[in-house]
Formats: structure tokens, sequence, C-alpha cells
């Protein structure tokens, strides 16, 4: 499994290094400009809209003429984003540029479906958390190289940077990934936004979507801030949360490769994505309380765990439970929904976070996850009574 998954596995890896470049860095260059700590929820929310229109169109178009052509596609023009913020001489620029990467950013969606078109559903926990992994293995270089760069030459090496690698990404995407065929693509419906509300109440999908919508507003109301949050609680300035975003993806690469998929296998997919929740709940009320580096790494440990363990139970559950025809256009469906909370959660919590502190921006995101974790708790208790029935 790991040797098929390989190609898309070097993909991820090269494309999230360049991404996670950016997370650390973004806020502190919206307020480079000289705009106010709203301003930085505002540009993740129209970033999160673009790919809000975007997301369900590539998982459909995949579905259609193959996960290849897609990433080629997007990836293409989320170089053109990548440089445009690099060069952005005013924050209006740095809003274009962001854009342009939201409408080519709709490609995870179509990773999963090329991941889930290739290992059977038994193994799907697994191979998400490979997928994760790599993910996370982006994030621990991503940071230290957008450190590092960021401290001697300011801020635009580190998008010069983020721009080669989405070039790499690009190149190794056309050479060496398998050619693949849109298996289902005679039986796909064409994308339209009302994918979204049919699957919303489509019973075989709709309590995975809505609890993967209840997450996601926990942890897009969380990623606008996160930045901020270590600024005000540690004093922490860009390099320094460079670095300590690296500490968190080897975290996540430990818990994904070492603990994810034994853990699911053990006592279910269900059940271990309720401890990730769980574990995600307490993290959000606990960080605006951790002023020391000790303690602050302790508390990132326990979300890089509630990370891991989430991000592939919760693709593994909805692969599940969509139809195999329209496994794409339901994954798209599902990185819609989590721009949407990428639309309405950043301004919210950078506005509570300037008006009310950290204490309450974290108490919103614990809420939501919250009700994430009900939903799940809900879940497991129909799936065993279900099974006692029978």
């Amino acid at each position: 499994m790991f040797a098929r998954l390989l190609p898309i596995l070097g993909i991820t890896f090269i494309d999230i290094l360049g991404f996670s470049i950016l997370i650390p860095i973004l806020p502190y260059y919206v307020k480079h400009f000289g705009a106010p700590t709203i301003a930085v929820g505002l540009l993740f929310g129209t970033f999160a809209l673009c790919q809000f229109l975007a997301g369900p169109l590539w998982g459909n178009v995949s579905d259609r003429i193959g996960r290849k052509r897609v990433l080629i596609i997007s990836q293409i023009g989320a170089t053109f984003g990548w440089a445009g913020l690099a060069f952005a001489p005013t924050l209006f620029w740095v809003f274009v540029a962001r854009i342009v990467e939201g409408i080519s950013g709709g490609n995870i969606s179509v990773t999963q479906a090329y991941v889930a078109d290739r290992v059977e559903p038994a193994q799907r926990a697994r191979a998400f958390a490979y997928v994760g992994a790599s993910f996370s293995s982006g994030l621990v270089l991503g940071p230290v190289a957008g450190g590092l760069l960021l401290a001697h030459y300011g801020y635009r090496m580190p998008f010069l940077l983020a721009a080669a690698l989405q070039v790499i990404t690009l190149l190794v995407t056309i050479f060496f990934l398998p050619e693949d065929v849109a298996q289902h693509g005679e039986t796909a419906q064409a994308a339209s936004f009302g994918d979204i509300v049919r699957y919303l109440t489509d019973a075989r999908v709709s309590p995975v979507l809505v609890q993967k919508l209840a997450y996601s507003l926990a942890l897009y109301s969380f990623f606008a801030v996160f930045a901020l949050v270590l600024a005000a609680v540690a004093g922490f300035g860009p390099t320094e949360t460079s670095y300590f975003f690296a500490s968190f993806g080897v975290m996540s690469v430990v818990f994904q490769l070492g603990v994810v998929g034994r853990l699911a296998e053990r006592i279910g997919v269900r059940a271990a994505s309720n401890v990730g929740f769980a574990a995600a709940c307490i993290f959000f009320i606990a960080i605006p309380f951790m002023h020391t580096v000790p303690a602050l790494l302790g508390t990132q440990l326990l979300f890089a765990f509630a990370l891991s363990m989430t991000n592939a139970t919760l693709a593994t559950l909805l692969t599940d439970a969509a139809p195999d025809s329209l496994r794409g256009t339901v994954l798209g469906v599902g990185s819609s929904l989590e721009a949407l909370a990428g639309i309405i959660m950043p301004p919210i919590s950078t506005a509570v976070l300037a008006y009310y502190g950290p204490a309450w921006t974290g108490a919103t995101s614990a809420f939501f996850a919250f009700v994430a974790l009900v939903l799940g708790i809900a879940a497991q208790r129909r799936k065993v009574a279900a099974e006692r029935a029978a």
C-alpha cells in the first residue's frame, strides 16, 4: 500500500512544505502593512471563500477527467498565487494573491479521492494517516525554512521559496504521478452548490458532514489567530512562531506514523475520532493560560495528537459513507464545508481576540469542538445499538 501511495505522498509533502511557510508568517505580514488585527481574519476568510467556490468543482471535475489533470491545473494557479504574494506592494495585492491561491487550492479533496481509489476500505484509516504524516513532515521543515529566511532576508524570500516548491510539486505530478482514469465520470453529476444541500440531507453522509462542519468551525476559528495568541501569551514574533510550528509538525509525524493507524484499528475509527475531539476541546481551553515555552509545548503535544487523530478518521468516515461513483464530489463538498468555516470564523475569532483576549478566543473553538464530540458520541451509540439489534 505504501509503495502505491508513494508518489502522492511525495507531492503532498512538497506541497505542504511550501504552504507551511505561510502559516506562522501571514498574520505578521498583514500587520506589517499597518492593518488592524481583524484584517487578518478577513484575509483568511477571503481565501476560504475562494476555496468554498472551488472545492466541489475540483472534486467533481476530478471524477470526470482524472485526479492527475486536476492536480496539475490547481498547482499552476497556486504557483502564480505564491509569486504574487512575494511581490505584493500593498495589502490589496496580498488579498489578490490569496484569492488566486484559494481558487487554485481545491486539490485537497482530489488528493483524498486519489488515495481512496487505491486502497481497500479496511486500510483507509492507515492510508490517510500516511497522507497526514506527509502533511506533517512538510510542517516540520517549512516553518523552519520560513523562519530562517525571514530572519535574514525579510518577508519576500519565504514566499519565493514557497513558489519554487510549488513548481517542484508541479513537475513531480507531471512526471512521477501515475496516470489515472476517471473511473466513475460517466455517472458523476454536474457540479453545483446544490450538492452541498443534497449531501447534507443524505442520510448516508450527512452525519459525518455535519460533524466535519462543527469541527472545522473550531479549527478555522483558531488557525486564524494561533500566531497572534502565541504573541499575546508568550511574546512570540514571526520567527519564534515558525519554529514553534515546526515542533508541532514533529509531534504530528510521530502520532500519525506510530499511533493513529494502530489506535483506529484497535478501538475503531469512530471511537478514535471521538478521542481526538476530546483532546481538541482540552487544548482550546488550556492554550490561552500557557505562558512559558515548556507549558506551550506540552499543550501543543495535545493539539498535535488531536489533529492527527481527527484528520485521518474524519476522512475515513466520509469516504466510507460516500457512494463510490461520487466519492470525489462528496469529498469536495466536505472541503467546501471546511472553507465555509474558514469564511465565517476568522473575522469572528480575530475580533474576539482584539476585544476580549485569548481566553474567550479559545473558548469559542472549544464550543464547536465539543459539538463535534457530542455528535460523534451519538453516532457511536447508534452504531452499537444497530450491532446489538442485528
